[in-house]
């Protein structure tokens, strides 16, 4: 039986845990990233590296993308080297960044003018998650679509979700996204204002899971947050967590923008993104001694 030639761009945290679940009887992975030892680590368990986007378009029947940003994506899709200019007909190229929905649906129109079926499938879970091959799919496209792209999110998926048209599937994304960067900041400072108050983080913790108000991922964020920043430096804190809150406030304002081209008003997204960060590094901007961090 032939395989599938898929492949796969962007090995970080998320990536290179999902393109491993692609090695095996049904594909023919192809793997591709700037950084050559996350490409090495893949082949060494049996991908197939390649040294250029271009190489892997040309192969691939399916390209899954999950880089960071808008920018990142566009670079990979447009150009004498990108995606559209050697992608066979046909092939779909599924885009798994968070991003805008605006700029989701710019490169789908010009997917299409080449005879490439992109769509939006962003995903939720976290590298544990991908590790596990628990992953959310939220896909944006046809059924036709979703019939094509299943078998190959089946192998880190625990969900498929088909939210819709095209379109859909980034919108439910940053949605999520919203709804939990939004518990985050209530969690923290409600633990903030526990201990304050003379209790224990357990004892919220276990009152949030009889009624439901709380998660425990939510919990065990914000209980690991606390003791690392209590027991590291603030640059460990930093180099560890920074990341992290910057992704969130790039999520926060693709939802942002998102709904300013829908002309919906998210005034607590705003709130969010001007302090998603600070709540990421474990900032308590009511001490002095935080103060400059709460900038």
């Amino acid at each position: 039986m032939n395989k599938m030639n898929v492949g796969y761009i962007g090995l970080g945290n998320i990536g290179k845990p999902s393109a491993l679940h692609l090695i095996g009887d049904q594909f023919n992975a192809h793997v591709y990233d700037v950084y050559a030892p996350a490409v090495q680590e893949l082949v060494d368990a049996g991908a197939i590296g390649c040294e250029t986007v271009t190489e892997l378009a040309q192969v691939c029947e399916h390209i899954g993308i999950c880089v960071r940003d808008d920018a990142q994506v566009e670079a990979l899709l447009f150009g004498d080297e990108g995606i559209l200019a050697h992608a066979v007909a046909g092939t779909r190229v599924a885009i798994h960044s968070t991003v805008t929905q605006a700029r989701l649906m710019e490169w789908s129109l010009e997917a299409e003018k080449v005879g490439v079926r992109l769509i939006d499938a962003p995903i939720s879970g976290g590298a544990h998650g991908a590790t596990a091959g628990t992953l959310c799919y939220m896909v944006g496209g046809t059924d036709e679509d979703l019939a094509a792209v299943t078998p190959v999110f089946n192998t880190s998926a625990d969900s498929i979700v088909h939210a819709g048209s095209i379109g859909t599937g980034i919108a439910l994304k940053l949605c999520n996204n919203f709804i939990q960067y939004a518990e985050l900041v209530a969690m923290a400072e409600a633990t903030r204002l526990a201990e304050s108050c003379g209790l224990s983080p357990e004892v919220l913790r276990e009152v949030g899971k009889t009624n439901g108000v709380t998660s425990e991922n939510m919990y065990m964020f914000i209980a690991g947050r606390n003791g690392f920043v209590r027991s590291g430096s603030p640059d460990q804190g930093k180099a560890y967590f920074g990341a992290m809150g910057a992704l969130g406030a790039k999520d926060l304002e693709c939802a942002l923008k998102s709904a300013a081209e829908n002309g919906v008003s998210m005034p607590t997204a705003e709130f969010l993104r001007e302090r998603i960060e600070r709540v990421f590094l474990g900032v308590d901007e009511s001490r002095p001694e935080d103060a400059g961090d709460a900038k």
